[in-house]
């Protein structure tokens, strides 16, 4: 279509329409509030919603403001999506009154990626601790930019009714957050608060309530003090938390947990601290950073750290790495912060079987190791353990590939059939092949168990 407009010289303005297919990391990550504001910006209607297949929308405008809108598309995109590919097509114009944002398509096959879980951002962090925000020190706290996917997701697309958070009703000031396309947590489908979200609850080793909210967590943490092995429900599983400074205490675990020698993971307050326990490299920083947060080898300083408690020989025995994480939920942070020291922070299992990811099962697999239990009413739809990963010539190398890397595929030159490798006996991982991605599982484990198996 074109329009004419007046003036000294008589202009042609084209006036076009472009349908346009999106599939790739598009879902989760704040896309469609993206072109929302995109689109407005730049004085385009039309519309976005999702659908199994990833994002689709159509814009319409003047034609330079379509090719340039399509451009900016790709190069301005949220900071954890990623397109892999985008079909435009260029269609007679409609009658659009404005841009908006449609409810979600569920027709079709589910293509769309599931974007990982991700390390709390540093607005979510702000927020936290601030006494004046109504998210003050509530220990889910999360938006478009962070907080749990892959763990708590059921099927496609990813709204909230396809994951645990579907039996969470959303309170006044979180259903006017979800609906703005201006908030950063619009569509931000694990939206939660004080009022209307999951709840912390500290239980003894025979599932009695202890204490609830924000005094569950101090009691959890006086636990710790004290030398006491606490089972903690995470993101994407169980946690075995204990004192690393404290030689009985980590001896104590690893005799209830049937690990003789294998080194434990150590959760830290800082980088700081981190960097007085160890030698951290500009990458090896960047990883303990990153939104996929995961546990770092990091080699050895000599001596012992006097302003941080020395780390228990029995954590790594005769082993010049330590692997160490920083908090990556808002409920790490919060005890962490409370602490001020580091913590064992290890799988909730028992040697060779899958961690734990529901209560009950906690407390029937694990009441002879855990002392006591920090748990909350969040289902966890899938067990994902922590990334290991290490600097070797420079260059990163994942050794465990879970929390934050999986499921994410990997990309083939050309397309294959459908195709599934079922792994090793030994530190197992599936990889499922189709088209041209092959998405690998999160870290399983060995396949000693029947537990092993059924995960």
């Amino acid at each position: 279509m074109v329009r004419l407009v007046a003036g000294a010289v008589c202009q042609i303005v084209v006036i076009e329409r472009a349908r346009i297919i999106i599939r790739g990391l598009v879902q989760g990550v704040g896309f469609r509030p993206f072109v929302f504001r995109l689109a407005t910006e730049m004085e385009l209607r039309g519309w976005v919603q999702n659908n199994p297949q990833g994002v689709l929308l159509e814009v319409q405008g003047e034609k330079a403001a379509v090719d340039h809108f399509l451009v900016r598309l790709q190069n301005d995109k949220p900071t954890h999506a990623a397109i892999q590919s985008l079909e435009c097509t260029r269609l007679d114009p409609r009658r659009f009154e404005s841009f908006e944002i449609r409810e979600s398509d569920t027709q079709g096959e589910a293509v769309a990626l599931v974007l990982p879980d991700i390390a709390t951002c540093q607005e979510c962090l702000r927020e936290l601790f601030d006494p004046a925000d109504p998210r003050y020190l509530y220990p889910f706290i999360n938006c478009t930019c962070c907080g749990p996917r892959f763990s708590i997701v059921e099927a496609l697309p990813y709204d909230r009714p396809n994951t645990s958070m579907k039996n969470f009703p959303m309170c006044t000031l979180c259903r006017r957050e979800y609906n703005d396309p201006l908030n950063r947590r619009f569509h931000a489908q694990p939206i939660a608060c004080h009022a209307c979200g999951p709840q912390l609850e500290f239980w003894d080793s025979a599932g009695c309530v202890l204490s609830r909210h924000h005094e569950a967590l101090l009691d959890a943490c006086g636990a710790l003090r004290d030398g006491r092995i606490v089972a903690v429900k995470g993101l994407g599983g169980f946690q075995l938390m204990v004192d690393a400074g404290s030689e009985e205490a980590v001896l104590r675990l690893r005799e209830r947990k049937h690990r003789e020698e294998k080194p434990l993971a150590l959760l830290y307050p800082s980088l700081a601290s981190a960097q007085q326990a160890c030698q951290v490299s500009l990458l090896e920083q960047r990883l303990l950073l990153a939104s996929e947060a995961p546990i770092v080898l990091l080699g050895k300083r000599v001596g012992t750290l006097p302003t941080h408690g020395t780390i228990a020989a029995s954590v790594a025995p005769r082993n010049p790495y330590l692997g160490i994480m920083l908090p990556y939920t808002p409920l790490h942070h919060l005890m962490m912060r409370e602490l001020k020291t580091p913590m064992v922070a290890t799988s909730g299992n028992l040697s060779d079987e899958p961690i734990c990811i529901d209560e009950s099962e906690a407390l029937r697999r694990l009441r002879g190791i855990a002392d006591y239990f920090l748990v909350h009413n969040r289902p966890i739809v899938r067990h994902v353990d922590d990334s290991i990963v290490r600097v070797v010539m420079g260059r990163e190398l994942v050794l465990r590939r879970a929390r934050g890397f999986a499921p994410l595929p990997l990309r083939l030159v050309v397309p294959v059939p459908a195709m599934l490798a079922v792994g090793g006996h030994l530190k197992n991982t599936v990889a499922l092949a189709a088209g041209d991605n092959v998405f690998l599982s999160q870290h399983i484990g060995d396949l000693e168990t029947r537990e092993a198996l059924n995960a």
